[in-house]
């Protein structure tokens, strides 16, 4: 059974099953997600607890035998699996048959990065379905980490109005480990009750990170001023100017594909399949779709183009300049005025 974090206590109730499974690329979520995994585990009276780091030399024999074998000091136990990279199709298989034959004496606890959609779609992941717990933990978006982080103070005791809960959220953006330090650090600052602007924008550091495929969605979606944040962000950080350019070239080369597919009269939702847009980013080229057209798009991968020739130093002139032009042109800002012709 799959569920979002959100519902993961609900479903342990009973206890947990005999695998719970929770992947993603968010560590605080992911660290809360198996805290509660491991409080139901011991409510269900696992006292012992084994690690296991699935790295090299590992063996699906190891886990076989922990599962296996005697406790001297328990009668159930939790085993946890760490699985930093993907999982092999080995260890699924192994995985699998070992969940039909245990009793309830053994739970294990698995955490891993993301999974793609050809490892749940797999064998062996279905073949677990009857004895898992499934959690998927996906990033807070943007347009949703306000709310989140309204629903953190109100779970302490506090309140902010929208402006100061975005004014969080843009110091914090990228970087949810560091909003859940800020926001604890405001329950120890403040008593209880709604929070002023002015002591909340001094007390919350900028610890804000950017990533180049958050500015492409910022861009995409028609955000200027967090284009510019995050543009200034990257650059601050001493982000790689060709990932950068990857990101946006890659947001640029796909709307004039989705363009394309729109002209030929392919249906939106088979083409944006076929661009593997999914997700948040859905949203994000429907909102650039409305904003551009295939000229425009074309354009903006001309530029795209440009700022590669300054990126490799083949043509004079500011690499991040060339990305902010491509950037926020992508975003709606007047594009550079250079001739497109229709092909």
């Amino acid at each position: 059974m799959m569920v979002r974090p959100e519902g993961l206590e609900r479903a342990l109730r009973d206890g947990p099953p005999i695998l719970t499974w929770i992947h993603g690329d968010e560590p605080l979520l992911v660290i809360e997600a198996a805290d509660r995994v491991r409080a139901a585990a011991r409510a269900a009276g696992c006292e012992e607890r084994v690690v296991l780091y699935v790295e090299r030399g590992f063996s699906s024999a190891d886990l076989a035998g922990h599962a296996g074998s005697m406790s001297l000091f328990a009668s159930r136990r939790l085993i946890e699996l760490r699985v930093p990279n993907s999982p092999t199709r080995e260890l699924g298989e192994a995985l699998a048959a070992l969940a039909g034959s245990l009793d309830d004496s053994v739970r294990i606890l698995a955490t891993s990065g993301p999974l793609d959609r050809k490892t749940v779609n797999g064998a062996w992941f279905k073949a677990l379905d009857p004895h898992m717990l499934h959690v998927a933990i996906y990033p807070i978006d943007r347009s949703r980490l306000a709310g989140w982080i309204g629903e953190r103070l109100a779970a302490q005791g506090q309140r902010a109005g929208r402006e100061t809960l975005e004014l969080i959220a843009d110091r914090v953006e990228g970087n949810l480990l560091a909003a859940h330090q800020e926001i604890r650090k405001l329950g120890l600052l403040f008593p209880e009750g709604p929070l002023a602007a002015d002591a909340v924008r001094d007390a919350v550091l900028n610890v804000a990170r950017y990533d180049p495929y958050a500015l492409l969605e910022a861009a995409l979606g028609g955000d200027v001023d967090r284009t510019r944040r995050s543009l200034d962000g990257l650059k601050a950080e001493g982000a790689a100017e060709p990932l950068v350019l990857f990101a946006l070239a890659d947001g640029a080369r796909t709307l004039v594909r989705l363009f394309d597919d729109q002209r030929r009269g392919v249906a939106q939702t088979q083409s944006f399949a076929q661009a593997r847009v999914f997700g948040t980013r859905t949203a994000a080229y429907r909102s650039a779709i409305s904003r551009h057209d295939v000229r425009s798009a074309r354009r903006m991968l001309q530029a795209a183009a440009r700022a590669d020739t300054i990126v490799k130093g083949a043509r004079q002139g500011d690499p991040w300049q060339a990305l902010g032009e491509l950037a926020l042109s992508l975003a709606g800002a007047p594009l550079l005025d250079s001739p497109c012709p229709e092909a």
